[in-house]
């Protein structure tokens, strides 16, 4: 099966008042004109927020295909109603028969002779599927088409964001009323994601992450039995989901005096963060802005301790291109929002990270989180 990778750069088209509909047709618009560059006659898309992206379906076990002239979901009876809702945006396909029987026959119907398939989003065994049901000769493995488009948010999902944000701080807000040692890392977990789906969110953005006392040193720690304590930190990384869009935030607390160590790298990181934010602009390199954080942290003798990215780019996944890395050749376009997410981990003393959620502007950057970051702010 031959494969065809596309790295294109096409501009998103920004009005002030983009209704939805227009989002969609826009989305849509962009995504042909990267089929032309791909040289395949129609993209099956399997992953379901690509097709969330491009319609507002939401479903699961579905398929969208997408031709110069026409967009077609296959789906199943269980999402025929939820479907009636887009028809205005696509032909629905409801299967009486199994799903890539209906592709097969719809790819005769449109007259696809060669069909790119998402390689990124396909098992071993739903590629040998679709090779035995429409043949070899007709597929062509394609990757990083929709993951492109995607980078560049237009207004409708910048403002999805903005929302999702205020839903994540307003909830943090809220829990940090009732927070006090002794509590758990998972009661103070449990209470963080009922405030934020009290106040409208779908769900988490991802597994919350609840770190008391030297659990702060694990990046991805898991919220467990752990008891928070006085003049313990306490490190939290929240987001929401709202309207399918996610926020990603991380701020660290102590529990009255902070201790010695964790307060001086406090102020590194912080430090970091800035100079990552102030890094943040149009053809800046996402290497240079990681290098900017980086390099602080390097030089004030920690550098090992930050073993991860600096960050990622957010939208309907909590981890989207563009990627903030040492090793990433991504350069940043107005339009896409990042995360600004330096940390110092240190094993058996605990861990500081700061992150907020920043704008690429036409001019800079502006950061869409609005809660304090300064040490006192942080002193519970």
């Amino acid at each position: 099966m031959p494969s065809v990778t596309v790295k294109t750069r096409t501009k998103k088209r920004n009005s002030k008042r983009t209704s939805e509909s227009d989002a969609y047709r826009n989305r849509l618009r962009q995504l042909r004109a990267a089929l032309r560059h791909a040289e395949v006659d129609a993209l099956l898309l399997s992953n379901p927020n690509d097709i969330r992206y491009l319609t507002g379906f939401r479903g699961e076990d579905s398929y969208a295909v997408v031709a110069p002239r026409s967009l077609v979901i296959i789906s199943d009876f269980r999402f025929e109603e939820e479907l009636a809702a887009i028809k205005g945006r696509a032909r629905i396909l409801i299967r009486q028969r199994p799903a890539l029987e209906a592709l097969r026959t719809l790819m005769d119907e449109i007259d696809v002779r060669r069909l790119g398939v998402q390689a990124e989003h396909m098992t071993v065994a739903m590629k040998r599927a679709i090779t035995k049901a429409v043949g070899a000769r007709r597929l062509a493995e394609t990757t990083g088409i929709l993951a492109t488009l995607r980078a560049v948010k237009d207004e409708l999902e910048i403002k999805r964001i903005k929302r999702a944000i205020r839903v994540q701080e307003q909830a943090l807000e809220a829990t940090l009323e009732e927070v006090a040692p002794g509590q758990t890392e998972s009661e103070i977990c449990a209470l963080l994601e009922y405030e934020m789906k009290s106040l409208g969110a779908e769900k988490p953005a991802f597994d919350s992450i609840v770190a008391a006392n030297a659990n702060g040193s694990l990046p991805h720690a898991v919220p467990g039995a752990m008891h928070t304590r006085a003049g313990g930190p306490l490190l939290i990384d929240w987001g929401a989901r709202v309207d399918g869009y996610c926020s990603d935030m991380t701020r660290t607390f102590a529990f009255g005096k902070w201790p010695r160590k964790v307060r001086e790298i406090y102020g590194i990181v912080l430090e970091a963060h800035e100079a990552g934010v102030a890094a943040v602009k149009p053809g800046a390199m996402c290497s240079e802005v990681d290098a900017a954080a980086r390099d602080i942290i390097s030089d004030a003798g920690y550098g090992p301790e930050f073993g991860h990215s600096l960050g990622h780019g957010i939208g309907l996944d909590v981890h989207e291109a563009p990627r903030l890395a040492r090793t990433s050749s991504d350069q940043l376009e107005p339009g896409m929002i990042v995360t600004i997410e330096p940390g110092v981990y240190l094993p058996g003393v605990g861990g500081v990270r700061i992150e907020d959620d920043v704008l690429v502007t036409k001019t800079g950057a502006r950061s869409l989180c609005s809660l304090p970051k300064e040490i006192d702010w942080a002193t519970l």
